[in-house]
């Protein structure tokens, strides 16, 4: 059965930007720059970006290009006891796919709300208690269901659905050729009004302020390669599955590049909306910016809805900003759906139409989950150690497994010879040593951290069962369907 192909390289660029540039690029780089040294920050990202972003998608475009196949299939050609470290990451991108919907339903509802700026005055009441309505609840006791959270999931769900559903050519790339110009777009107009409003100026000053002696700090350089893993998009199955469909005199090291470049240059712009605002909200409540600031969903739902009631035109700044963060979100999500769909593709040799009905349908029901009282908590909960426990471990075990037990250099040298340009050692150098010595710093630290202390306050019952317990279940999953279903069907491989 021949594999589908991108219509064209820009929607195939399009397509993988759509799949990185997500919420977190919104809410979650300007924070960490903030955090973690302002304009000094720049230096360990593009140092991380250099040895670990580019070399990464290079080798994660040049397997999926080379291997054609999702990710078990890929594992399972470099090496046959392997396959169930492709159906971990699939398992880590249905999770995120299921949980991650909650947001974009969220900012669904606020694109709605923010015509008349319906969230008031009080935007953190408002969030957690008129529209959460969260209450006493737990990750184990989340209470009733709400259907002004369940609707709008549901139309994000729909949206994904008809994307996937048609296909690499007829739905994913189309859907990626309007949003994401469309994203860029909106940025850019919503750029140009706030950085002309008073005190933007200091809002950018405090991000782009350098404090050089954040670089002595391994932290700093820590936070700046999780934030680069985070947010490419590598490691869970996603642009295995999207560069396997490159046509076949396609160029992979100049696409990696590209798409590299363009993610991490639309944080940075992120990071001038987001200060430009606060720098403005911080100067209208005569406060400093360190007062106003907050990171993760109280920066996107309880602190720029207090900022758009300031801004001049509201009603017209508003609904720009949230749809901006409706369509980053689900160009994100119909990656991570896509990737799901096409692992099962391969693997049961289905359709892509029975594929898409049967993971969008499971996806749902179980996102339901995150349509209640408790939702907020559980999303919490399962978030971080999705990203900080198994995503981490998944990149761990992906660079070791291609910086060593198999020949990289065969990759680089497929890469090279089909690129405008060619890499040269560097790649190899990155991929065995400085990759996989920073991640694993990082995934020791943040194991040991949890162990010791927990997180979030949450019992530790609840800590073991969907915390430790989700990862171990997704680690014995992803082996049992690898040795309980039949080898995945050959697909045609690049010379």
């Amino acid at each position: 059965m021949k594999r589908e192909q991108w219509g064209s390289r820009a929607g195939f660029i399009l397509a993988a930007v759509g799949s990185a540039v997500g919420l977190g690029n919104i809410w979650r780089f300007p924070y960490m720059a903030y955090e973690n040294g302002g304009g000094a920050f720049f230096i360990p990202y593009l140092f991380a970006m250099l040895t670990a972003g580019i070399p990464f998608m290079i080798m994660e475009f040049g397997l999926g290009k080379k291997l054609r196949g999702s990710s078990p299939v890929v594992f399972s050609k470099l090496n046959t006891k392997f396959e169930w470290l492709g159906w971990f990451q699939v398992l880590i991108a249905a999770t995120i796919g299921i949980y991650y919907v909650a947001v974009i339903g969220w900012a669904i509802s606020y694109f709605g709300f923010s015509f008349g700026q319906d969230w008031g005055t009080d935007t953190n009441a408002f969030f957690f208690s008129d529209y959460l309505k969260l209450g006493e609840n737990s990750p184990t006791s989340l209470g009733d269901w709400q259907w002004h959270i369940a609707i709008p999931m549901i139309i994000a769900w729909a949206i994904t659905y008809a994307a996937v559903f048609r296909g690499v050519k007829g739905g994913i790339e189309k859907a990626s050729k309007i949003m994401m110009p469309l994203l860029f777009v909106m940025v850019l107009l919503l750029i140009g009004r706030v950085v002309m409003l008073p005190g933007a100026l200091d809002g950018l000053n405090y991000l782009f302020s350098p404090d050089f002696s954040k670089l002595a700090d391994a932290s700093v350089w820590s936070a700046a390669y999780g934030q680069i893993f985070f947010t490419l998009s590598v490691g869970f199955a996603i642009m295995l599955a999207y560069s396997s469909y490159l046509p076949e005199k396609s160029d992979v090291n100049n696409n990696a590049l590209m798409t590299v470049l363009i993610n991490c240059g639309f944080s940075i712009v992120a990071g001038v909306l987001i200060f430009s605002i606060l720098g403005y909200m911080a100067a209208e409540q005569s406060k400093g910016i360190t007062d106003v600031v907050s990171g993760g969903v109280g920066l996107a739902f309880v602190t720029l809805p207090a900022a758009i009631n300031l801004l001049p035109i509201p009603y017209i700044l508003g609904p720009l900003f949230f749809l901006a963060l409706v369509v980053a979100g689900l160009s994100s999500h119909i990656s991570i759906i896509e990737a799901v769909t096409s692992s099962i593709m391969d693997k049961l040799n289905v359709t892509r139409q029975k594929a898409a009905t049967a993971v969008c349908g499971v996806g749902f029901v179980v996102s339901m989950a995150f349509a209640t009282n408790g939702g907020l908590l559980l999303l919490d909960l399962v978030d971080y150690f999705v990203n900080n426990v198994a995503l981490l471990t998944s990149c761990l075990l992906e660079l070791l497994l291609v910086g060593w037990l198999v020949k990289l250099s065969d990759i680089r040298q497929y890469a090279n010879r089909i690129s405008e340009f060619s890499v040269g050692q560097w790649m190899e150098i990155c991929i065995r040593f400085i990759s996989p010595i920073m991640l694993a710093v990082i995934l020791v630290k943040n194991l040991i951290d949890t162990f010791n202390e927990g997180y979030g306050g949450y019992a530790q019952f609840e800590l073991l069962t969907l915390g430790w317990g989700l990862v171990a279940a997704m680690l014995v999953v992803g082996i049992i369907v690898n040795s309980t279903t039949p080898p995945a069907r050959d697909m045609e491989t690049d010379a």
